[in-house]
């Protein structure tokens, strides 16, 4: 190429970091996973929140959660391979260590695919080697990730966590109550014990900060079983077998995830 032209724009990597190509940074992060998640037929997703922070040794004490999360991913994968539908409830989680490595551990134990969908931080995050290759995202904008959780998500179930999950854990509850999710979601506190001495909701509602059905948006859970017949049953009245006609949004699923960029 002649040194003495500018490059196209699109191949001109000095103005692609620029400040002036901000937005097609950002549009990037919307359009390069939606062309994945086309060609892999997901459709939606089961969404595990939770701190980097909890490893698989058994010295921490909060260590059992992250065989807990394990066995749960690997049952709620157990019961989407059942459904003989492609790719239906597939595990999701922000793709670092942790909770979310146990998440995909396990989802990828019981032979099914999982997402993850990583930030680039300074310290903690580092994509886990669970991730199905294919489905295995880097992001640099917080909110275009947080999108990508919200957009396909079905269910959600927080683990324990510190500032990231308490963040994304108020994003998805302050969605649901404003109604900006038209769709259902199950959304689970794993670890009734431990979040209901971080989080004191009755505070909120006796102080008038939230309506007492607000807190209806939630449930709790303390292990794998009680997890998983609490989705099956959500996602199975929902979803699979529905009394309510879905919104407009969740009928135009199926056609997105045969869809071709």
């Amino acid at each position: 190429m002649d040194k003495n032209h500018i490059p196209p724009a699109y191949k001109d990597d000095g103005f692609l970091e620029s400040p002036a190509a901000r937005s097609v940074r950002i549009l990037s992060e919307y359009l390069a996973p939606l062309d994945h998640f086309r060609r892999e037929q997901v459709r939606d997703t089961v969404v595990f929140f939770g701190s980097a922070r909890i490893p698989e040794d058994g010295q921490h004490p909060l260590a059992r959660y992250y065989q807990e999360a394990r066995q749960l991913a690997y049952k709620i994968t157990e019961w989407s391979e059942s459904l003989r539908k492609p790719l239906r409830f597939v595990v999701c989680t922000g793709g670092g260590p942790g909770i979310m490595e146990a998440a995909n551990r396990g989802a990828a134990e019981a032979g099914g695919k999982s997402i993850g969908l990583n930030i680039g931080l300074p310290f903690e995050q580092v994509p886990n080697s669970h991730i199905s290759p294919e489905l295995n995202f880097e992001f640099h904008y917080f909110f275009m990730r947080k999108f990508w959780f919200a957009y396909l998500a079905k269910a959600l179930i927080v683990f324990p966590g510190g500032f990231g999950t308490l963040d994304e854990l108020a994003e998805l509850l302050t969605l649901a109550q404003t109604r900006k999710l038209e769709k259902k979601m199950v959304i689970l506190l794993y670890g009734s014990a431990f979040w209901k001495e971080v989080l004191n909701f009755d505070a909120l509602v006796k102080y008038g900060m939230i309506n007492k059905e607000d807190l209806n948006l939630f449930q709790y859970a303390d292990d794998p079983d009680t997890a998983l017949s609490l989705l099956v049953d959500g996602l199975t009245r929902y979803y699979l077998h529905p009394k309510e006609p879905l919104p407009e949004f969740e009928q135009m699923i199926p056609a997105i995830a045969r869809s071709r960029v």
